[in-house]
């Protein structure tokens, strides 16, 4: 197996992507693409990640590997990566490494210990949504940035004319609203109101990796997980988040 990437940077980000929910899983390599579907220690959260055979330069794949990785070595590896460095990523004879190489000005070759992973593959929720919302990733950043100063928790939402995430707490509270009309919220349809409570961390940790000015698509029900999506270059990356019910 060998994987060659024009560009290093991109593919650093998409591992921090992951590394923030994810400590170790797998990714799987076949003849159509590199993925990965995994949920974080505490099974709230889950992660997919796509990345397409015609988004590489090399591809070299002749039978199917499952690559067990821990995420937060392989980040720290990856943040190695300089500008203009083109990747590699290549499974050493005895299937116990992936070599990592970072060509550019110099050529720098790291061997990552590939784990054993426990546990299949995670099925994706099956969610008929409310609303399907699309917007600029800042607007999320900067509401949650905002919200995390008020609470743990968040309440994200939509109705016919906006989208809304809420917070409060003993410290005050938050009402952060973007208008149907507003040029950062690109698309609404809802077929009807709809919020959910979600904890903040954690939806801060799915958006960080995103450009302020990436497109993201949410799915959006009543008291029920929420997707999020976004691309990192030819990249996609979707976030399922349980919600927090409270009792009544």
């Amino acid at each position: 197996m060998r994987l060659v990437l024009e560009n290093a940077e991109e593919f650093r980000k998409c591992i921090d992507a992951i590394a923030c929910l994810i400590d170790e899983a797998e990714f799987i390599v076949d003849e159509s693409m590199l993925s990965l579907k995994a949920t974080d220690p505490s099974q709230i959260s889950m992660v997919d990640f796509r990345l397409e055979k015609n988004a590489f330069k090399g591809f070299d794949v002749e039978q199917s590997h499952r690559l067990g990785i821990d995420f937060a070595y392989l980040s720290q590896v990856m943040n190695r990566a300089k500008a203009k460095d083109e990747l590699q990523l290549e499974l050493a004879e005895d299937k116990s490494m992936l070599k990592v190489v970072f060509r550019g000005d110099s050529t720098r070759r790291f061997s990552v210990p590939l784990i054993d992973v426990s546990g299949s593959i995670p099925p994706s929720p099956k969610i008929d949504f409310d609303a399907s919302v699309v917007l600029r990733a800042g607007v999320m950043q900067d509401a949650l940035k905002d919200a995390s100063l008020v609470s743990t928790h968040v309440t994200v939402g939509v109705n016919a004319k906006s989208f809304f995430v809420k917070a409060f707490s003993t410290k005050g509270s938050l009402d952060s609203e973007t208008l149907k009309d507003d040029k950062n919220l690109l698309e609404l349809n809802a077929k009807k109101a709809c919020q959910a409570m979600y904890p903040t961390d954690y939806l801060s940790d799915i958006f960080k990796a995103a450009a302020t000015d990436s497109r993201v698509e949410l799915g959006l029900k009543n008291d029920s997980p929420i997707r999020a999506s976004y691309a990192i270059g030819k990249a996609q990356l979707s976030y399922y988040l349980a919600p927090r019910i409270e009792a009544e």
